[in-house]
């Protein structure tokens, strides 16, 4: 690839240099670079950085890299290149951080789209971006750049321990559009939904306790699927993916939380397994301590005319065990129709199976009033 640099209104791409190593150590002491690259070495020290600063093996492997710069100030904001290149395939990797300095001003955005047009420019003919999901900006950078997830490769990645990880690739080839992909579930506007009563906001990587407890009551591991209760470590994955789950379009976990005292009381997530169809599910588990309070019918309102109003789902179903009268009481208060008797759908306890109450719901069904 060229070297030249690419200047943009909003962000500079130039070469490397030795007067950015100061920056490049502070980066790349950085807890979350340090995370979603463990190859680094820890710590960091300026040797570490000129050595990487000097080094031409992406020049001569046929790939390329730059510092991402502060156009005004020339100031490193964080890197980017393009490795891992096959000459037979014409295809490479992108690959960039950015410092802790300049996050969330859409730099790393700016810089991804110049590097995909260069290359391409340059002969190449896919350019790859693989995220680790518990890395929910980069996943953000991939899309808004433009780049189409493909799906996930089980293995892929190191960790600093030597024990390997799944990545999720995004890909996009010379005739797409540098547009942002399409987003099947948008953010929640102002982040969170609420009726002065209960609010729901998206999972965060610090909810794994919360969830142990939830998943730990036997009448939710009962009706869990499957019905087995997962492990604390488990849940940290699950948190730490959920926003990345949200941004793919997959599903949208949300923490049920009593306004007044800002207690989490329970979950509801939305499943989107059809979008051909436009058909999406809903599930929902309150603590013990705070049902009774119609906290799950709430919650399914707000939620179901959030879906309705700003995503394309037309249609909204849910399930119930035929014995559970509560949550058949929930979803008929929130609107949703019986629709169907589904026999031995899912997994029971003791390797039985159970039947299950279809539910559905149209945007005209829903109450006016939570």
């Amino acid at each position: 690839m060229r070297r030249e640099p690419i200047e943009l209104p909003t962000v500079r791409l130039r070469a490397l240099r030795d007067d950015d190593t100061d920056d490049v150590v502070a980066a790349c002491n950085d807890p979350l670079i340090q995370r979603f690259l463990p190859a680094l070495p820890r710590p960091y020290t300026a040797e570490h950085a000129l050595t990487w600063i000097r080094d031409d093996a992406p020049w001569a492997a046929g790939g390329a890299s730059w510092a991402i710069a502060d156009p005004a100030s020339d100031r490193l904001v964080g890197t980017i290149g393009v490795h891992h290149v096959d000459r037979d395939r014409m295809q490479g990797e992108i690959g960039y951080w950015a410092a802790p300095w300049a996050r969330g001003k859409g730099l790393t955005t700016e810089a991804t789209r110049a590097t995909a047009e260069r290359a391409f420019a340059d002969g190449f003919e896919r350019l790859e971006i693989l995220v680790d999901l518990a890395n929910p900006r980069s996943v953000r950078i991939a899309l808004a750049a433009g780049f189409r997830p493909e799906g996930t490769r089980r293995g892929a990645a190191r960790n600093a321990d030597g024990s390997r990880r799944d990545v999720v690739v995004f890909a996009r080839l010379p005739g797409d559009s540098a547009a942002p992909v399409d987003r099947l579930l948008p953010d929640l506007p102002g982040g969170q939904l609420s009726d002065g009563v209960v609010t729901l906001r998206p999972v965060r990587p610090d909810d794994a306790g919360f969830y142990h407890e939830l998943f730990s009551t036997p009448d939710i591991v009962a009706s869990h699927v499957p019905p087995v209760a997962p492990d604390l470590e488990e849940l940290q994955l699950r948190c730490a993916r959920a926003e990345s789950r949200w941004l793919l379009g997959e599903r949208a976990d949300l923490v049920m939380v009593d306004t007044a005292t800002g207690a989490p009381a329970g979950d509801i997530g939305l499943y989107y397994q059809e979008p051909m169809t436009g058909q999406a599910m809903i599930g929902y588990c309150v603590l013990p301590a705070f049902r009774g309070r119609g906290f799950a019918r709430r919650a399914s309102v707000l939620l179901a005319r959030w879906v309705f109003a700003d995503t394309g789902i037309a249609r909204l179903i849910a399930g119930t065990n035929p014995a559970n009268a509560g949550s058949q009481r929930v979803l008929e208060s929130a609107g949703f129709l019986r629709e169907g008797y589904q026999r031995r759908r899912l997994p029971g306890l003791a390797g039985g199976r159970i039947d299950d109450v279809l539910w559905a719901l149209l945007p005209g069904d829903l109450p006016e009033s939570s």
